[in-house]
């Protein structure tokens, strides 16, 4: 009795250890995988420093993306889904650097069954407070559709979230129309000044 209790004490945590990492985990558990490029920040040289001679004044790092086809956590409308005509959304940009020189934009979403799903990858957009309604408003790089274009929500099951992050940059990519998102991400890394998501939710059930 005395060699046995600390077996069965053993088993238990095996146990607990296997339930959670064995996927009895529930679909609100999903989160999103991140990146790092918000990590990597332009140097600070000296034609930085001549942009910014206050050193007390911080350049933001924060975009507001809004859009006036749905609130933030809401319901997208099925117009700019896989259901009716599969255009992009207006969205709204507000807080840019003005020392941004391009824009950049990646639509994914993360709950997709096999991995996040991208669905628009656009960069070299002008500075600008909006982003229209059907538009090309950069070059667009290749989506998980394998197509250099956006594609709308179009969740197999469920309701899956799906965020349109702004990137504000110090720079242009020089990168050809239909380039992968990583190889995108690759050549933004070091160059963004802020950053801002709208998340927004699709359900086909």
């Amino acid at each position: 009795m005395f060699i046995q209790r600390p077996i069965v004490y053993l088993s238990v945590v095996l146990m607990m250890i296997f339930l959670v990492f064995s996927g009895c985990i529930g679909s609100d558990d999903v989160h999103e995988e991140t990146t790092d490029v918000l990590d990597a920040k332009p140097e600070d040289t000296a034609d930085n420093a001549a942009k910014n001679p206050d050193n007390d004044t911080m350049i933001s790092d924060t975009l507001t993306i809004t859009s006036s086809a749905f609130e933030s956590a809401e319901t997208i409308p099925a117009k700019y889904t896989c259901d009716d005509e599969n255009i992009n959304p207006y969205l709204g940009i507000s807080g840019i650097p003005e020392d941004a020189v391009s824009l950049l934009l990646i639509m994914d979403d993360p709950d997709a069954p096999m991995g996040t799903f991208t669905h628009w990858v656009v960069w070299n957009i002008p500075v600008a407070s909006q982003i229209d309604e059907n538009s090309i408003p950069g070059v667009e790089g290749k989506n998980s559709a394998g197509q250099a274009s956006y594609t709308g929500p179009c969740p197999p099951s469920g309701t899956h979230r799906y965020f349109f992050k702004v990137y504000a940059l110090d720079s242009e990519i020089d990168l050809e129309s239909g380039t992968e998102r990583t190889l995108v991400e690759d050549a933004m890394s070091g160059h963004v000044l802020a950053y801002g998501e709208l998340m927004g939710t699709y359900s086909r059930s």
